[in-house]
């Protein structure tokens, strides 16, 4: 099965790829192989992102959702930039940070909600690369996760 039809078989939508707020690119592919995804935010079908830091606004099963909100939101930069997600080899990298209350500990859980996604559409063999989860004191615009990544490009 192709990535493209894995995605669709999940029946999830795709909010708007998000515009740069800041002096830096959304993606950039490196010798024709490599893509990076700079980190990308919890955007939704409407535009609106989900906010709250996860341990005081939001529960642990809220973040986990959220991150799998920044995982979409990171495929529709992927769509609108090189077209279909079938053109990615592999999952390389997830680095995921969580803005979460002091005590919290649980951070790969959370970001787990990224890595499933990612798996579930292009398979356990290259969906699933190295990964980073960190706790954050913040993130911009109180958002409870941002995730950047790392992909290989078919070539």
């Amino acid at each position: 099965m192709s990535a493209e039809s894995n995605f669709e078989k999940l029946g999830l939508s795709l909010p708007p790829a998000p515009k740069p707020l800041g002096v830096y690119k959304p993606y950039l592919i490196v010798d024709e192989r490599w893509l990076y995804v700079s980190g990308h935010g919890t955007v939704q079908d409407d535009g609106s992102l989900i906010i709250g830091r996860i341990g005081e606004d939001m529960d642990i099963e809220a973040g986990k959702k959220a991150a799998e909100q920044v995982g979409l939101t990171i495929l529709s930069t992927l769509k609108a930039n090189i077209g279909s997600l079938d053109r990615i080899k592999r999952v390389v990298k997830i680095l995921g940070m969580v803005n979460c209350t002091a005590d919290f500990e649980r951070h790969p859980y959370i970001i787990n909600g990224c890595s499933e996604l990612f798996a579930k559409i292009w398979g356990e063999e290259n969906g699933i690369g190295v990964r980073s989860a960190v706790g954050m004191g913040s993130l911009p615009d109180n958002i409870p996760v941002e995730i950047e990544a790392m992909f290989e490009l078919e070539v």
